[in-house]
């Protein structure tokens, strides 16, 4: 440990087990409040010191408990004020998620990453806190006709693993094929089969869903990696979003054939991994959202207020219609 390391614990000691205020703690360590409150932060950066918020009881009635009663996932609903943009949005969710990952993580854990926004985000929150023996995978491609798409999935790899002290499994691969039968004869090479047996053998999944009406746009469709006509096609099919660039209709369904040329792991594929949080930040991803919880991709679910108000609302929207339709 650094001098700085060891100032923070002690800081950290005084403040959270003892509870000293940062008045008493500045004199102690002869240094100024807002020194200490430097050293606090510190003290949650480095993984001195974890806060944890227990996930919702999710009690009838409110927003966690009616969305969990639905879809029979766990939820946590993260309060967020409306003045906020959708950065500082998302920022604040992401704060939530990452200490729920961390919850479900254990030595020796293998943990799936989808890349975007979002898992951008959750990943740069995550405190630091070392499973010995412990893997984080990319779980869908990243390349474009253009570009790798390397440097931004390999970020958000890189930065789990080094939160975990885990070693990285890449995923080298286009995010979509330009032909079907090209995946399928890469799928047969060894050293895929090595990537895409790790991700079967994935106990936890992080990952957010991809909208293509999000106010804050989503990576898979703002990066190049459909081409406009291919999107235009997508959404004449009725699809509504993604996750881990897999398209997905509002009723969950995937079975089209741009799917046959994605490389992220189908819902048959994800639903094998026994955790599984998804992530979502804003309430124009709530149609995306219903779509993957009707699919059953999800176990656990972080989500702002604003989402999970709309989410209700699209459920209870379609409902209604359907009465006044029979």
């Amino acid at each position: 440990m650094t001098i700085r390391d060891e100032q923070a614990h002690e800081a950290a000691s005084m403040y959270y087990l003892q509870g000293q205020t940062m008045e008493t703690i500045a004199r102690h360590l002869q240094i100024s409040r807002s020194s200490v409150s430097r050293l606090l932060a510190h003290a949650r950066e480095v993984g001195l010191v974890r806060i944890s918020v227990s996930a919702s009881p999710g009690l009838k009635g409110t927003l966690a408990g009616q969305i969990a009663d639905l879809f029979g996932v766990q939820v946590s609903v993260v309060p967020v004020h409306d003045v906020h943009t959708e950065v500082n949005r998302l920022h604040n969710v992401a704060l939530v998620a990452a200490e729920h990952l961390v919850d479900m993580l254990f030595p020796g854990v293998t943990l799936g990453i989808a890349w975007g926004n979002t898992t951008a985000e959750v990943t740069r929150a995550m405190p630091h806190v070392s499973f010995p023996g412990s893997t984080v995978v990319q779980l869908n491609g990243a390349a474009t006709a253009t570009e790798s798409g390397m440097p931004y999935a390999e970020a958000i790899i890189a930065r789990a693993a080094k939160a975990i002290g885990g070693r990285i499994v890449n995923f080298p691969v286009p995010a979509f094929f330009d032909y079907a039968d090209t995946k399928e004869a890469l799928w047969r090479e060894r050293s895929v089969q090595s990537v895409l047996n790790t991700i079967d053998s994935a106990d936890v999944a992080l990952f957010g869903v991809g909208s293509m009406s999000a106010r804050l746009p989503s990576h898979v469709y703002s990066g190049g990696f459909l081409d406009p006509n291919e999107i235009a096609a997508a959404q004449n099919d009725g699809v509504v979003g993604d996750v881990c660039t897999v398209l997905i209709r509002e009723d969950g369904s995937t079975n089209m054939h741009l799917n046959e040329r994605a490389s992220g792991p189908c819902p048959s594929t994800l639903k094998k991994i026994p955790r599984r949080l998804c992530v979502v930040s804003g309430a124009s991803k709530a149609l995306p959202l219903l779509g993957a919880l009707r699919a059953g991709v999800a176990t656990d679910l972080v989500l702002d207020d604003g989402a999970a108000h709309e989410l209700l609302d699209l459920v209870h929207t379609r409902m209604s219609s359907r009465r006044s339709f029979i």
